[in-house]
């Protein structure tokens, strides 16, 4: 089973971090992709620009509206994604739960569709 796992952080944490503890985060973190793909689990893994980077689009009554910045304001914004196949849930939020980053914000995990399904969506 697919799951894609959305890492969600707060930037001001991972900015005010020393150079030392930033280069361990990252070093343990370029570890732990190594050993996922090593395992053969992890098929993609992306960090994302600051969310300051970011434009909204929505199209409404056919007109396309477009905001500079994320869809809400809150505190954690998503800073990267992962995708893992493994065999279940279970596995997927253990995988989820060692990632380094979780340790300052946290890890959605969704499972990923096969196919967009000709009945409802959700």
């Amino acid at each position: 089973m697919k799951y894609l796992c959305l890492a969600y952080e707060e930037e001001h944490v991972l900015n005010a971090l020393s150079k030392s503890d930033w280069d361990s985060l990252r070093k343990e973190t370029l570890t732990y992709v190594g050993e996922l793909q090593k395992s053969g689990v992890l098929l993609a893994a992306e960090p994302l620009q600051s969310v300051k980077t970011a434009t909204t689009v929505r199209v409404r009554n056919k007109k396309v509206a477009i905001t500079d910045g994320p869809f809400a304001e809150t505190k954690e914004t998503l800073g990267g994604f992962f995708i893992i196949d493994v065999k279940n849930l279970d596995e997927a939020i253990n995988i989820a739960s060692k990632w380094p980053s979780a340790r300052l914000g946290s890890i959605e995990v969704r499972p990923l569709e096969k196919e967009l399904r000709e009945e409802k969506r959700y």
